[in-house]
């Protein structure tokens, strides 16, 4: 479970990213916070792991605020001020919410904030007696959001700007493209294999000549993958 808390002197904006926030199972909301003042005393009491933050606000401003943090958590930014975009990044925040957002691009957000965070303070499930790491994120397909376990994932092909996302029995056409999922996905579980298609290395039964065999599917090894494949050996 990952904690979170909300400032933004909007009202309207903490109903917003709460009832976003409540249709993912793995976020818990701490403390809604309407001025800086209110987080910095709640901070200095409690530990989180990450908040979404409002740049223009009274008294202290978002950014300012961030400032005065020495340790300050995951951070996105949610503003209606384009502007301090590059301000922001300058901090390191996490993402960059352009207000109004829509829930997909909220759901792009936590996923990124969750898994650096999920790597820091070490809540991503690592199996008994094994180097692979498990972990779940939300995936849009088919006009929904999909809980996805990395564990459950045979591989990944290339569909133009899509990508097919193949667990076992099932198969979920995702709205991102491969590139997306060779950086989302931790390399001690996966590699790509080909330019269409990444594979989970625990999943694969055979490899024979220029073909992998995960359950009933023939996966190509592109020429230039070969060494990353050798290097299972």
């Amino acid at each position: 479970m990952f904690k979170y808390i909300i400032i933004d002197d909007e009202p309207l904006a903490h109903d917003i990213i709460q009832e976003f926030c409540s249709l993912l199972p793995h976020l818990q909301l701490e403390k809604s916070c309407y001025n800086a003042m209110e987080a910095l005393q709640f901070l200095n009491e409690n530990t989180i792991d990450f908040m979404f933050l409002d740049i223009n606000m009274p008294k202290l401003k978002g950014l300012d605020f961030l400032k005065t943090l020495t340790n300050p958590p995951k951070t996105i930014i949610t503003t209606a001020y384009r502007e301090h975009a590059l301000e922001g990044y300058e901090l390191s925040v996490s993402d960059y919410l352009l207000k109004p957002f829509s829930f997909d691009r909220l759901v792009k957000a936590v996923n990124k904030v969750t898994e650096t965070t999920a790597i820091q303070n070490n809540k991503i499930e690592t199996a008994p007696n094994s180097n692979s790491v498990s972990k779940r994120f939300f995936l849009k397909g088919d006009k929904k959001y999909h809980q996805i376990d990395t564990e459950g994932i045979l591989f990944i092909e290339a569909y133009g700007n899509y990508a097919k996302v193949y667990l076992k029995g099932e198969m979920i056409l995702s709205h991102e493209k491969i590139s997306f999922f060779e950086e989302f996905l931790p390399q001690i579980n996966f590699l790509r294999v080909h330019k269409s298609f990444i594979v989970a290395k625990n999943k694969i039964k055979q490899i024979e000549g220029n073909r992998i065999l995960i359950n009933e599917h023939k996966i190509p090894i592109g020429q230039t993958y070969k060494g990353n494949v050798n290097k299972l050996f």
